[in-house]
């Protein structure tokens, strides 16, 4: 999915709900409302393929997965358990490519490939960190990484390992938004955390359009409504269904993905 998130209404804004406020060691941080004291102890963190690329336009950019790899490792150890899922755009977008005349499954296909890609350069970086990790995908691939099971999946999570998944569902049609939110439901994460390339969900992109205004909260159903690109229908519905809240925040600014785990106000939050 894109990483801004626009839509047609002229209106932004939504009511931000009671403010919660929670102790930590450096004093106390505002947090958004449900998240439990501590902060959320298991997450599904949802990269996008593009952010890997950095400022090119194809393939793995190290320094930008190595500072991914530091904020994940931070929170690894600070007990959290994390579970990742990335895309593939930097490689390729089965949509795209069935635009230009391929076969829509060949091309999802081809993206799949691309999200394992992926998963082992993240692999190999939080590895570098200390950080326990497995890779399980869809697709088997029994060279480089585990088949996905859930219940093997939770018990390396319970093990403090980092388990990154891959290959989509391993189906096409289906995008890295909704492997994310069915992944996070199976091994039991308590919310998603999309990192985008902006701070939030607006009503119209804001590199184009500058008076676009920031969301701070949303309900699922006011997300499909709008049409607003936090993620596809398919995985906004699924979350919906399931009350499992989107946090959507900026990968960019540097400790965000504490910040994420931490419940802490920054972004946009999408919940029921």
């Amino acid at each position: 999915m894109d990483d801004i998130a626009s839509a047609g209404a002229a209106n932004a804004g939504s009511s931000s709900g009671a403010i919660a406020v929670q102790p930590t060691l450096e004093g106390t941080i505002e947090t958004w409302p449900g998240v439990p004291e501590g902060g959320y102890r298991r997450v599904l963190l949802k990269l996008s393929g593009e952010a890997f690329a950095g400022t090119g336009s194809l393939g793995v950019d190290p320094d930008v997965v190595q500072a991914i790899a530091r904020q994940i490792a931070a929170v690894i150890r600070g007990g959290v358990e994390v579970a990742v899922v990335i895309g593939g755009g930097n490689y390729f977008r089965g949509a795209q490519l069935s635009e230009r005349g391929m076969d829509r499954s060949r091309a999802d296909y081809m993206g799949m490939l691309g999200t394992v890609m992926n998963c082992l350069a993240l692999q190999d970086f939080c590895e570098r960190q200390g950080v326990e990790t497995r890779v399980q995908t869809a697709i088997a691939m029994g060279q480089v990484a585990e088949p996905y099971v859930p219940r093997r999946a939770i018990r390396h999570l319970e093990k403090g390992r980092l388990v990154i998944f891959g290959a989509g569902l391993g189906a096409p049609y289906f995008s890295t938004d909704t492997t994310a939110a069915q992944r996070a439901l199976e091994v039991g994460a308590t919310v998603v955390l999309m990192a985008k390339g902006v701070d939030g969900v607006y009503d119209a992109d804001p590199r184009t359009t500058p008076s676009a205004t920031r969301f701070d909260t949303l309900t699922h159903a006011e997300v499909l409504a709008r049409g607003l690109k936090v993620a596809d229908a398919t995985a906004i519905s699924l979350c919906q269904d399931n009350s499992l809240p989107i946090l959507v925040f900026n990968l960019l600014v540097e400790g965000n993905i504490a910040r994420a785990v931490r419940g802490e106000r920054i972004g946009t939050l999408v919940a029921t």
